[in-house]
């Protein structure tokens, strides 16, 4: 079983946050955006006596930032741009996966069209991975700025990502005579207040126009049919808090102030 947590800091120092979440869940794998302390530093937080020693997984990724337990030989790059990064995690005595991490642009710089004609480039970069690799035993983690419901999430030539395994586990879908892959989205799950005990998003935004959603999950992890087999849905998680301190304010909405706008999300792939 490896675990791994991707977190929208808002450059935020939340070393010891980061700390204890690492405790707490037995954390394998952090993956960051806006990650804007020197690596060095997280790195004296964490490796501390009751901490296995961890490692930065550099790269040319501006935008992400990636720290492991096991060394970094083991999650080599495949294909980085600005935005996100595609490491084949390859550990011993486990079957190895593509690991892709990225932080899309955001709502306030770029349009819907934009955001999903840039999820079309993305998603070819990883299928040419694939195709490198040989295979599509691939997981999609990271900020998408966008909603599962949205153009560049689900649309056939963006990442195409569907709400249910038995849609994902048939592996493709054609249009226009052109065969597009499946990744299966869980956190689809996550919408509204059915389920108590965890927060109906992971991003929280208020305003005064007519057309306004609140709670978004911006935040989320794709995983292609070929890797479904390994992934429990009741092994992924929002977090509220780190054990200890709070990530929700009173009102029950991300503490921006205190921590970060955006939620982490952790899952647990049994490789």
């Amino acid at each position: 079983m490896v675990t791994f947590l991707f977190w929208n800091l808002k450059k935020r120092p939340l070393h010891k946050n980061i700390r204890r979440l690492v405790s707490v869940h037995e954390i394998d794998v952090l993956m960051f955006a806006e990650f804007s302390a020197e690596p060095v530093l997280l790195l004296k937080t964490l490796n501390r006596k009751d901490t296995s020693e961890f490692c930065h997984a550099s790269g040319i990724c501006r935008k992400i930032e990636i720290f492991t337990r096991f060394s970094k030989k083991f999650i080599s790059p495949v294909y980085e741009n600005d935005r996100l990064t595609i490491r084949h995690l390859n550990l011993q005595d486990m079957t190895d996966i593509l690991l892709a991490v990225g932080h899309f642009p955001s709502k306030t710089y770029q349009s819907d069209m934009s955001q999903a004609f840039e999820c079309s480039e993305l998603s070819r970069e990883i299928r040419q991975a694939e195709h490198e690799i040989g295979h599509s035993r691939t997981v999609m983690v990271g900020d998408f700025n966008m909603n599962p419901f949205e153009d560049g999430i689900v649309s056939a030539n963006g990442f195409n990502a569907v709400m249910t395994r038995d849609i994902a586990g048939r592996g493709f879908r054609t249009v226009q005579n052109r065969k597009y892959p499946f990744f299966y989205n869980p956190m689809w799950n996550f919408f509204g207040d059915a389920s108590p005990g965890r927060p109906p998003g992971t991003y929280y935004h208020s305003s005064s126009e007519h057309r306004n959603f609140f709670w978004n999950i911006f935040d989320q992890v794709l995983i292609r049919p070929d890797l479904t087999d390994s992934f429990s849905n009741e092994e992924l998680k929002i977090l509220e808090s780190d054990g200890k301190t709070s990530f929700m304010t009173p009102y029950g909405i991300p503490d921006d102030r205190a921590v970060s706008d955006h939620l982490p999300i952790l899952f647990r792939l049994r490789l």
